[in-house]
């Protein structure tokens, strides 16, 4: 079992779940999604940018097998490079 941890900045929890779920995934509790062969837990967080700025940061836990974040997580990464711009 692989465990990925990756941080995304500018996106919310209820965009964290929406993408997670269009990856094949279900919301089990809160923070934790689950697909066939894979698991995410996520937390948020406020974080400063410059001297005024804030945004939320999403720190997300993917586990599952080596082959199958392979895809999940840079799909999931390309899903949330879009949130922000």
């Amino acid at each position: 079992m692989a465990r990925v941890e990756r941080s995304f900045r500018g996106i919310s929890e209820r965009l964290t779940v929406r993408y997670l779920e269009r990856l094949g995934g279900e919301l089990i509790e809160e923070g934790v999604v689950e697909g066939a062969e894979w698991s995410a837990c996520f937390s948020s967080e406020t974080v400063g940018i410059g001297p005024s700025l804030t945004l939320t940061e999403v720190t997300i836990v993917f586990e599952g097998e080596d082959s199958t974040l392979e895809d999940l997580v840079p799909a999931f990464a390309k899903k949330a490079m879009r949130a922000g711009g």
